[in-house]
């Protein structure tokens, strides 16, 4: 089984090269590893041709946006499932990959779903779980995390790329329309699949809180699936309830 794992860049040089290391340090050994940079003006390119021998695959070009490059990664990968891992991003061990390609190999599904570790200043600050989640979860503002999620290939050929048009939701909307929408077949794996900084652009502020609360308000829309604004509104509080049940 072959795994693809696509990492969007951009100016990235702090954080990029610990990234590929991650992915040259899995036990798993049949990888495509496919980097779409937008065109960095810093020392990011230098970095990749530095590991040729773990990129497979890459570009370097100007995108429109996070999402387009993603789906540009997707349509250059040829692996049985697609992971994203972000370019500030690390797998939380080395043998990340070869657990995720054996839970894989035991389960006819689409999808699997896990948990992530968030870090700030090397320090192990929350476990974002997906134990809990369902996608009915969806219509209350939670979702799996999606650097956790591995979907198969195929998915994206039939039901469709990352939507442009959204700034922060593209996930949002992607995972609305494949396990909402096209009810896919999927399963969690108890895996903890990677190590996140603190910081992403969904998570810096009230602002980006409402932004990606109008984006999911038109997720929903365009899917046509009923849902509650209000729940997905005051999310932060369901997600507090949630923790404090824990």
């Amino acid at each position: 089984m072959k795994i693809s794992i696509i990492t969007v860049c951009y100016n990235s040089e702090t954080t990029l090269e610990d990234t590929i290391k991650s992915v040259a340090a899995q036990t798993y050994q049949d990888i495509e590893y496919i980097i779409v940079d937008g065109n960095s003006k810093d020392e990011t390119l230098n970095i990749i041709k530095k590991y040729t021998d773990t990129v497979t695959k890459w570009i370097s070009e100007k995108d429109r946006g996070l999402y387009d490059a993603m789906n540009k990664g997707i349509h250059m990968a040829t692996g049985d499932y697609i992971g994203i891992l972000n370019s500030d991003d690390t797998f939380y061990e080395p043998q990340t990959l070869e657990k995720v390609a054996a839970f894989l190999k035991n389960n006819n599904i689409d999808a699997c779903t896990g948990d992530i570790v968030q870090h700030k200043n090397g320090r192990i600050i929350r476990r974002y779980s997906s134990k809990k989640w369902t996608p009915e979860k969806l219509k209350i503002g939670f979702m799996a995390p999606h650097p956790s999620i591995f979907f198969k290939r195929g998915l994206f050929e039939m039901y469709g790329d990352y939507t442009l048009g959204y700034k922060i939701a593209s996930d949002y909307e992607l995972i609305i329309r494949y396990f909402l929408k096209k009810e896919i077949s999927w399963k969690y794996s108890n895996l903890i699949t990677t190590s996140m900084a603190v910081g992403g652009a969904s998570s810096s502020g009230m602002s980006s809180y409402h932004i990606i609360t109008e984006e999911v308000d038109k997720a929903f829309k365009a899917n046509d699936i009923k849902y509650s604004p209000f729940k997905v509104k005051y999310r932060m509080v369901w997600k507090l309830l949630d923790l404090l049940k824990k």
